[in-house]
C-alpha cells in the first residue's frame, strides 16, 4: 500500500487549499483514512476521519465547520477541502489508512 499527499502550498489566511490523499496497492475502497498534521515542536495531531462503507466523517474540534474530508472510490483518492485558513493551521498534513498502519509522505500548508 502506497499513500501519496499533493496539494499544499502557501496560501493568505482566509484562503482556501485543497489536498488529495492518493492510495494504490489496495484491491477496493473498503479503507478507512484519516488526515493529520504536525507543525514543527508540536505533537502530531488527529484532523479528520472518513470510514469506507458508510463514508460517516469525523473532525477534530479545531477544524471543524472549516475542512471537509471526501472520498472518490474510483480514483482511489481522498481529499481535505481546507477553508478559511488560519496561521494556526500551518503545517505539515499527512494522510493514513488501516487503523494508521500505511502514511504518506505528506505535503506542507503555510498559511501567512
Amino acid at each position: 500500500v502506497q499513500l501519496v499527499e499533493s496539494g499544499g502550498g502557501s496560501v493568505q489566511p482566509g484562503g482556501s487549499l485543497r489536498l488529495s490523499c492518493s492510495a494504490s496497492g489496495y484491491t477496493d475502497s473498503s479503507y478507512t483514512v484519516g488526515w493529520f498534521r504536525q507543525a514543527p515542536g508540536t505533537e502530531r495531531e488527529w484532523v479528520a476521519t472518513i470510514y469506507p462503507q458508510t463514508g460517516s466523517t469525523h473532525y477534530a474540534a479545531t477544524v471543524k465547520g472549516r475542512f471537509t474530508i471526501s472520498r472518490d472510490n474510483a480514483k482511489n483518492t481522498v481529499y481535505l477541502q481546507m477553508n478559511s485558513l488560519q496561521s494556526e493551521d500551518t503545517a505539515l498534513y499527512s494522510c493514513a489508512s488501516d487503523g494508521w498502519d500505511y502514511w504518506g509522505q505528506g505535503t506542507q500548508v503555510t498559511v501567512s
